[in-house]
């Protein structure tokens, strides 16, 4: 006979006991099982028993204010915490804080996988993750207090390379999530918005010899559930839970959204406008980032904005938005249901996602930050007395392609208007966010630059550039004065070498027309010819080169300039407020080189940043090619008059016709 695993939730939390090793499943404000975490703290607070329990989680799992983990704050409860994410159970951090309870704030990604390695029995997980960054035992090993002293993390080398190993910590208790449940165990997860790690938590807790609690919404008759609808087989759980409709809502501020269940499709056309605002300034200026057809993550706060501005520029169905969480495609939620969204294309497992993530399958990613510094490290995780812990920042700003750092130059009352296209700072933020060193080393900028990462800084007033030598001030907006509203406001001193104004369009209340930036549908705008002089104009001001397709869509448009020319051209190219990843000067230099040997009669360029004119002649030069890049565009023109001059006096050569070139 089949044993019926549905119980109550007090006869449930019986089944832990002290010194147990608990999981628990949600993400910010979703897919937590709120009556076991309450079922939990009601037989603490009546009995004192569960007591000096270990808690693991990866995401922030409640309200900020005593719901989900928050719960579990009692005094005797918790002796240990790993976590990715405190600022959602602040009575928890505030015990580790004054040493009460030993803790580590280790990336939310490496503790969504070791799952898996409990799960299989495993030692622990190598990653990359966390190098050189407070995680890094050479700066802390991720511990949150004095009290913890056991070393979790430690740096090895395998095959030369740097790698840091995290230690798997054998689970006794799962608590988990679903929709429904036959009597048998099995669960499904149709009314959840996102399934997370709840078959790895029940396999490490399984295989551990230890206890499965499911909370589900409803009990349905066996055989019901389709096979390939179950989520976790009932051979892994030990016991289910009905849970009350308020102990089981959606998230905290949705009871159930059908949408975000992927359950309908919606329009979203009529996704409200964001008001201009510092806000919409950093989202838009961000979003001119945003790779086509790319893989992009967004983070909480500053960064959610750009969602709203893609779908407002109708760019949205060219680039594929992600979560941590494990959303793929549709439209982004936020509020209490960020990680979720609304038609989203695919929903998998979180820690999948962070297979994804870590082997450096997104093109961009977005995300805020709370501190920077003058080496471009960032801190999101402790700072201003508070124990915030790094979610899956690490994961993500480690591994993306390229990274934006986006939030308000300063913090703590900043007002900011908009008028006539230019901005005014009304009222100064009362903290500085620049500061000369981090609290806590979230993200590494000397590691970025080691390992060629483009990263850069969008504020609402200006925007900055990691270097080798720093962070440098490469962009500034419409009415802002560097002396007066940048500058004495930050701990350190910026590399100032030219910036150039942020786009116009930002701070107008007009659609931006980027989806034809993103596409370089106006390349061919950028190429003009002078047949009387025989020059090839090609204005690149304020052109980013993210990716090899945008090279490819320049070289193109550059051809069929030449080949309406009929011969060999002098080009003559503008770079000011060019923009190119660090990692494609090579790439841009072989098309340099590609058009010498079939377009170009001579080639020349300017740009007043030092340190592009810098770049572009050491990749010239490594080609074997004329590094003609001047600072002044007078340089430059006076170079191709002379060369189209000397070309005129000598005569055209017939070998020289674009037609025998190609």
């Amino acid at each position: 006979m089949k044993k019926n695993k549905v119980i109550t939730a007090d006869e449930a939390i019986a089944l832990v006991n002290d010194g147990d090793v608990v999981t628990t499943t949600g993400f910010v404000q979703s897919c937590i099982p709120e009556a076991l975490h309450a079922a939990l703290e009601k037989r603490f607070v009546d009995t004192q028993s569960p007591k000096g329990l270990t808690l693991i989680m990866t995401a922030g799992a409640g309200d900020s204010k005593g719901l989900g983990t928050g719960r579990l704050h009692h005094e005797g409860l918790l002796t240990r915490v790993i976590a990715a994410n405190f600022g959602r159970m602040p009575k928890v951090a505030q015990a580790a804080k004054d040493n009460k309870i030993r803790g580590y704030n280790l990336p939310q990604g490496v503790i969504s996988q070791l799952y898996r390695a409990c799960a299989a029995g495993q030692p622990g997980l190598f990653s990359k993750v966390g190098l050189h960054t407070y995680v890094d035992p050479r700066h802390g090993g991720a511990k949150v207090n004095e009290l913890t002293s056991e070393d979790i993390v430690k740096v090895v080398e395998v095959d030369g390379e740097e790698w840091l190993f995290y230690t798997a910590t054998k689970i006794d208790v799962a608590l988990i999530r679903g929709t429904s449940a036959d009597p048998s165990g099995n669960i499904t997860m149709e009314k959840e918005s996102l399934t997370l790690d709840c078959l790895a938590q029940a396999m490490a807790a399984r295989n551990n010899g230890g206890v499965v609690i499911a909370q589900v919404e409803r009990i349905v008759d066996d055989g019901f559930l389709l096979p390939k609808d179950v989520r976790v087989p009932g051979v892994l759980v030990d016991c289910v839970v009905v849970a009350d409709a308020e102990h089981h809502r959606m998230n905290y501020g949705v009871q159930h959204n059908a949408a975000l269940a992927g359950q309908i499709r919606v329009p979203v056309t009529g996704m409200a406008k964001m008001k201009l605002d510092a806000r919409k300034i950093i989202a838009r200026r961000a979003a001119f980032e945003l790779p086509p057809n790319g893989v992009v993550n967004l983070g909480v706060g500053a960064p959610e904005g750009i969602a709203a501005i893609a779908n407002e520029e109708k760019v949205t169905p060219y680039i594929t938005l992600t979560t941590e969480a494990g959303i793929v495609g549709g439209v982004l939620a936020s509020g209490s249901s960020f990680g979720a969204a609304v038609n989203a294309d695919c929903v998998i497992d979180q820690n999948q996602m962070f297979d994804f993530y870590d082997g450096g399958g997104l093109d961009m990613t977005c995300l805020g930050m709370a501190e920077c510094d003058e080496a471009g490290n960032v801190n999101t995780s402790k700072f201003g007395g508070r124990l915030n812990g790094c979610g899956g920042f690490i994961n993500i700003s480690q591994n993306a392609r390229s990274v934006v750092f986006a939030g308000t130059f300063t913090v703590g009352g900043l007002d900011v208007a908009i008028e006539d296209g230019k901005v005014k700072i009304v009222t100064e933020g009362k903290s500085k966010k620049f500061i000369k060193q981090v609290e806590q080393n979230t993200f590494s900028g000397p590691f970025a630059q080691e390992r060629s990462q483009p990263v850069i800084y969008v504020t609402e007033r200006c925007v900055f550039q990691l270097t080798k030598e720093g962070l440098e001030l490469i962009e500034v907006a419409p009415g802002i004065d560097i002396e007066k509203d940048i500058l004495p406001h930050m701990e350190f001193a910026p590399i100032v070498r030219s910036p150039r104004l942020m786009d116009a369009r930002i701070f107008k209340d007009d659609p931006m027309e980027l989806l034809a930036d993103l596409l370089n549908l106006n390349l061919k705008e950028r190429v003009s010819y002078d047949p009387a002089r025989n020059i090839l104009f090609l204005n690149l001001e304020g052109f980013s080169v993210r990716t090899k397709d945008d090279i490819r869509d320049l070289r193109e448009a550059i051809v069929n300039g030449c080949e309406q020319a009929g011969k060999r051209v002098n080009s003559v190219v503008n770079h000011d407020g060019f923009k190119i990843s660090e990692a494609l000067y090579d790439d841009y230099a072989e098309m340099i080189e590609y058009l010498m040997d079939n377009y170009y009669a001579t080639t020349t360029r300017y740009a007043t940043n030092g340190f592009l004119r810098l770049k572009m002649q050491e990749a010239l030069k490594k080609r074997g090619l004329a590094p003609h890049v001047f600072e002044r565009k007078e340089d430059a023109h006076t170079f191709a008059e002379r060369a189209a001059q000397s070309n005129k006096a000598f005569g055209e050569d017939p070998d020289d016709s674009v037609a025998s070139a190609a």
